[in-house]
């Protein structure tokens, strides 16, 4: 990783232009004790190292874990597995899960999920691999999951999921015409007791945690309800689908939080956007999933 110091931060030294750029205490002090980790128009630095205008600082990071994932996760054949590649570079690979495929290896599913299907790719590539998704999806819910390549890259984008820099949106086929056509759903969300999976409304306070989602109206199912994309402002467990069944249109086919639907097998809930500021570079990253057929046959856009 290079960066090329600009007159806006000459004058600091590089712990703290790497701290400015999310780079965390424990990745600072592995650079440090990496032999040329941290360079200086090619030559060695420490962290107290005051930078310049037109300095070239270079980054050489080394990845510390190893391909532990595969022992306990036979790799799959990615081929034959459903899932796609819709983006990749050198810190970031995104994948297109297709439904009833679980992101993490679970009971009842010890060689079926995305981390199966990942490690069969990479043993194919013959490289090691670490599972590490930036985001996760429920089982039944199809579209984008972003992994990191490597501890640094997972570590940066960790923190620009904390601060909010990462836009996800969904496509959503509700039972039911939501009202006003677009609009904000907020509210607080917390585990229902009894039950390590579903969530519930509640009131403000400990332990519940409060959820934001951004929604507008965008085609016209067949059977009579909306069709919205969704963007969670906030990131709970099951936001949206506690959300939409707050404002009295659940979405269709959710068992969890409303009922099975003769009309598709599983919640009608597909992760289509993401979009993030490149955590190496100064591009905006922005990666679309098109909604699987079982899907898209629900409904028509609106023009």
């Amino acid at each position: 990783m290079e960066y090329i110091i600009s007159a806006s931060d000459a004058g600091e030294d590089i712990r703290t232009f790497l701290r400015r750029r999310d780079i965390s205490r424990r990745i600072c002090i592995r650079l440090k004790n990496t032999e040329g980790g941290i360079l200086v128009n090619g030559e060695f630095a420490t962290v107290r190292r005051v930078l310049r205008e037109g300095d070239v600082l270079t980054l050489s990071y080394k990845d510390r874990e190893s391909a532990a994932n595969i022992d306990y996760a036979p790799p799959a054949d990615f081929e034959s597995s459903g899932v796609s590649i819709l983006y990749e570079d050198d810190r970031f690979i995104a994948f297109d899960k297709p439904p009833f495929m679980p992101t993490h290896v679970s009971q009842g599913h010890l060689d079926d999920s995305l981390l199966n299907a990942a490690a069969g790719l990479y043993k194919s590539r013959g490289l090691p691999f670490v599972f590490r998704p930036v985001n996760r999806l429920d089982r039944d819910t199809s579209g984008i999951v972003l992994c990191a390549k490597d501890q640094l890259a997972a570590s940066l984008m960790s923190n620009q999921l904390i601060a909010g820099k990462v836009e996800k949106t969904y496509i959503a086929v509700l039972d039911g015409v939501i009202k006003p056509p677009r609009g904000l759903i907020e509210g607080y969300i917390r585990r229902k007791d009894g039950s390590i999976i579903e969530r519930e409304p509640a009131d403000t306070g400990e332990p519940s945690q409060f959820a934001s989602t951004r929604y507008k109206t965008v085609g016209k199912a067949f059977c009579g309800g909306a069709v919205v994309e969704a963007t969670p402002i906030t990131g709970r467990t099951h936001q949206l689908r506690v959300h939409f069944k707050m404002a009295g249109c659940p979405i269709l086919g959710d068992s969890l939080y409303d009922a099975e639907s003769p009309l598709i097998g599983r919640q009608a809930l597909h992760a289509s956007k993401l979009s993030f500021p490149d955590p190496f570079g100064e591009r905006q990253v922005t990666i679309i999933s098109k909604p699987p057929t079982d899907i898209r046959r629900l409904y028509e856009e609106l023009n």
